[in-house]
């Protein structure tokens, strides 16, 4: 994955949620008027859903804009978990907008209503599709270069958004060729769509927020920045958390005894720059433990072993 610059990242980042809230904003407008000129539950799940888009994308400019603020005295390692709690943030407007899908969709099976504007209805979803579709692609290529994990969340309620358009092309279709209580049916299979991808965007930031580990492959890719320094025995207790643009990486060098503490600290220093180069983004800590060169033993899956904790 290719990483962006600090500047770029803060550019990008803002832009991704102009981006954002400004299509919302758009499906806002032609959804409604669609469920206006059509009565279909299913337009109107969409339009809930990009209800729910606004202001989760709302919500979704004001944390990255307060994330990518400087450390402070009060927030030493930053700002960044303000990513994290955007994205659980948007969990909750999600789940919310699929019970109020379910609770509606239960009644218009109970009492089912005509449709009106049923073309209508159709070229506003497909429109809003193309819409999704551009958003979606910007914000793929917003990721790829920063990571972001609020960018990441909205880009998948955006995803649910662009299935739950397809949903609903399907429902005015079979509406339109004599199946009424499809329309319905199609919200509740959208409601229930929506509940299964609020689940995945709270987990990720809860996962965020625990600190969880970062990914296997890249730990190991920080481990072999590390053992490529030819003064580097070993390295153990490899930590490593996210917190929004910034990799916090922590570990311990096994170096020979016999280096006299400014080697050492030097040893250390090329061993972070080297990991910063290809982690521009990251907060490394290093500590030094002096090892017998003639008996250290290399573990050669030291590095994919999580760190063990002690009891208590």
């Amino acid at each position: 994955m290719k990483t962006a610059k600090p500047y770029d990242t803060a550019t990008l980042l803002k832009l991704a949620t102009y981006a954002s809230t400004a299509t919302a904003m758009v499906l806002i407008g032609v959804k409604g008027m669609a469920w206006f000129m059509t009565g279909s539950l299913s337009v109107m799940a969409s339009l809930v859903d990009s209800l729910m888009d606004a202001a989760a994308s709302l919500i979704n400019l004001l944390a990255v804009r307060y994330s990518l603020k400087r450390a402070d005295q009060d927030h030493q390692f930053g700002h960044g978990k303000a990513e994290s709690l955007a994205g659980l943030g948007q969990a909750c407007f999600i789940a919310g907008s699929a019970i109020f899908l379910l609770m509606h969709a239960v009644e218009r099976l109970n009492h089912p209503q005509p449709l009106q504007a049923i073309n209508v209805g159709l070229w506003v979803m497909v429109f809003a599709i193309g819409a999704t579709l551009v958003l979606l692609a910007f914000q793929g290529y917003v990721i790829k270069r920063t990571n972001s994990s609020a960018i990441r969340a909205d880009a998948l309620h955006y995803k649910t958004d662009l299935l739950t358009n397809i949903a609903t092309i399907c429902a005015l279709f079979f509406v339109a060729s004599g199946w009424p209580l499809l329309d319905p049916l199609g919200a509740l299979a959208i409601a229930c769509y929506i509940l299964y991808s609020a689940w995945q965007i709270g987990l990720e930031a809860m996962q965020v927020l625990m600190d969880r580990e970062l990914p296997e492959e890249t730990r190991q890719r920080i481990c072999d920045i590390v053992l490529a320094h030819g003064t580097v025995l070993g390295i153990h207790d490899l930590r490593t958390r996210q917190s929004g643009q910034t990799m916090h990486i922590q570990l311990h060098l096994d170096l020979d005894q016999g280096l006299p503490l400014a080697e050492a600290h030097r040893v250390a220093d090329e061993v972070e720059y080297a990991i910063m180069a290809s982690f521009p983004q990251a907060d490394v800590i290093i500590h030094q433990d002096p090892r017998n060169p003639a008996r250290y033993r290399r573990n050669p899956l030291e590095c994919q072993e999580l760190p063990k904790i002690p009891p208590g």
